[in-house]
């Protein structure tokens, strides 16, 4: 297939883009490097040095023999991005080009207004240029767990059958999203649902848990191809954060009494699930929900499984509870069906089977890179933070094209 990844050289895009490549699809990335631009103005870098795109590209062809192609743009920008369409006219569009975390859309109205302007409209414009230049394109949207809450009711894949006053229908499943960023993805899967009603699109929505790991076979190959492993309060997750914790002897900070309960998957079952979606498309006017994680864990229980696979490597950490910074239940009920992926084959890897191998080991590798004030939070969902860390007027303009587009700078 012709495969087009929408923020290939993001941590699922990239990641994605090689597995695709691997297994005999023809790939291109479309990127404005805008990720790299963020950690730059917030101050903070992944553990892993990543490496400049042209030179990434330029080691996968040298080690494969296979070319990714690259489109350097904005997809908030409609002519460039119908323009890489018309000219790669791909089978699938694999759309990961969204500003995605939620501690950043809270920092204060600035970054909360760019996140819902920067992923709905580029949204958007991915279903109006496929519409008009490839209306039988399968897109596959980057969803997220987070748009369903924390109901006190099973989660069903993307749809629910109700009865009321004696009638029976089924509907959207009714979301209750915790910050602008997961506010933005529930307006991009209405619209989703929306564009393939009326027009006749085929999409599949994959709301997705947190994704844990850096290696796939294909980043294993040469250092060159190494993954992003975010561990800041902004871009971080909590599995990351715990596990570098642990590498340099800090106690693991649980927010509240840990039990925050998300659906967890590895990123080789990322990659492989956007692959199955691909493989099997939605029908025309068809809006499939498929709810992508492997196995759930509240925030104490990661927490344990950390302190207890330190321990294996000789390493003693404590657990230190800090108050949360988020609007959120610390207990809860939680229960979310994922059994699509499996029906179409997905067979997954286990967060028990990767700590020691993966996590752990490049945490303790890269230990010189940590930076140990990135551990504590400072965004608060009460209130704005204060300005001394705020992005400037640089947010979202052109700027990040001069700084990277190259991938020399940053």
């Amino acid at each position: 297939m012709k495969i087009m990844v929408l923020g290939g050289d993001g941590y699922c895009g990239w990641a994605t883009a090689l597995y695709l490549s691997a297994t005999g699809h023809t790939v291109s990335i479309v990127d404005s490097f805008v990720r790299r631009l963020w950690d730059h103005q917030l101050g903070v870098q992944t553990l892993t040095p990543i490496r400049p795109i042209p030179e990434r590209l330029e080691a996968w062809r040298d080690l494969t023999g296979r070319n990714i192609a690259l489109f350097t743009g904005d997809v908030t920008d409609y002519d460039f991005l119908a323009s890489a369409i018309r000219s790669f006219e791909p089978d699938a569009v694999v759309h990961f080009a969204e500003q995605r975390s939620a501690p950043y859309s809270m920092i204060d109205r600035k970054h909360a207004v760019f996140t819902q302007v920067n992923n709905v409209v580029g949204t958007l414009n991915v279903l109006f240029a496929l519409r008009e230049f490839c209306p039988d394109c399968h897109l596959v949207k980057l969803g997220t767990m987070g748009e369903y809450g924390t109901p006190n009711i099973d989660i069903e894949e993307g749809y629910i059958a109700i009865e009321h006053n004696g009638r029976k229908d089924v509907l959207p499943y009714p979301k209750q999203p915790g910050s602008f960023y997961h506010l933005s993805k529930v307006h991009d899967s209405h619209n989703v649902l929306f564009a393939c009603r009326i027009w006749g699109l085929r999409a599949t929505d994959l709301n997705q848990g947190v994704v844990y790991g850096t290696v796939t076979d294909e980043i294993e190959l040469d250092e060159a191809l190494i993954n992003r492993f975010d561990y800041d309060e902004i871009f971080g997750t909590v599995l990351n954060r715990f596990c570098i914790q642990a590498a340099v002897g800090h106690p693991l900070t649980v927010y509240g009494k840990g039990g925050q309960t998300r659906g967890y998957l590895d990123i080789r079952d990322t990659v492989r699930c956007i692959e199955l979606a691909c493989l099997n498309p939605a029908a025309s006017g068809e809006c499939r929900v498929y709810n992508q994680f492997t196995e759930q864990f509240s925030v104490l229980e990661i927490a344990r499984l950390v302190q207890s696979a330190a321990r294996k490597l000789g390493r003693k950490v404590d657990i230190q509870h800090l108050p949360t910074p988020r609007i959120e239940a610390e207990q809860h009920y939680y229960h979310a069906k994922h059994s699509k992926l499996i029906d179409l084959g997905l067979r997954p890897h286990l967060l028990s089977e990767s700590l020691l191998d993966s996590l752990l080991n490049i945490a303790a590798r890269y230990q010189h890179r940590v930076d140990r004030t990135s551990f504590l939070p400072q965004v608060d969902w009460r209130k704005a933070r204060n300005e001394r860390r705020r992005l400037d007027s640089m947010i979202g303009e052109p700027i990040a094209l001069a700084l990277a587009a190259d991938g020399s700078a940053l």
